[in-house]
């Protein structure tokens, strides 16, 4: 299964259709509160990042996100940088995934590696996010540290949370998704 000599027609397809899940998961189920987002987006990245490693899961955050930048803000200088925060996410658990797999056992049935595998991938999306936004403030001149970094224990904290909420409702659709081979 995470064997990516080539992507398949199968593969390509089944990536479409995260990357398109992406976009109303991050947009509509979500909850804003002040300057932090907790929405569902990343559920089907590490959906990716489980069945087929961390190719597919980076490729399905960067182009939902792309759509999901568009939708919400537009194109601006910066739009590219934000597709890379939800990309580390899929490099992190993708990785992982396959490093599990080297060792004879999938990632989320190891559980407590799979949760700690998915906090740091949350830690990772989290520390990115806030680069990009210093840089994106920076480029177009609104920087206050306040407004960067004033909250940034909070958006970790929610993300963290955020991160074993998906972890958990991941895991049974990707072993339905097994079993019943669709992927």
């Amino acid at each position: 299964m995470y064997k990516n000599k080539r992507l398949g027609v199968r593969t390509i397809c089944t990536v479409g259709i995260l990357a398109a899940l992406y976009v109303p998961l991050a947009i509509y189920v979500a909850v804003q509160i002040g300057n932090v987002r907790i929405s569902f987006g990343s559920l089907p990245v590490v959906i990716a990042a489980l069945l087929f490693g961390p190719l597919e899961a980076i490729l399905t955050a960067m182009i939902g996100e792309f759509f999901k930048q568009i939708l919400t803000y537009g194109f601006a200088y910066t739009t590219f940088l934000y597709l890379i925060p939800p990309a580390l996410r899929g490099a992190v658990i993708g990785a992982a995934a396959i490093a599990s797999m080297r060792h004879g056992r999938r990632l989320e049935d190891r559980r407590g590696l799979y949760y700690a595998v998915c906090v740091l991938a949350a830690v990772a999306t989290t520390t990115g996010n806030t680069l990009v936004n210093w840089l994106d403030s920076v480029l177009l001149d609104y920087y206050t540290p306040a407004l960067i970094f004033g909250d940034a224990a909070y958006r970790f904290a929610v993300g963290m949370l955020n991160a074993v909420i998906i972890a958990s409702i991941a895991t049974p659709l990707v072993q339905q998704l097994r079993r019943r081979r669709v992927v």
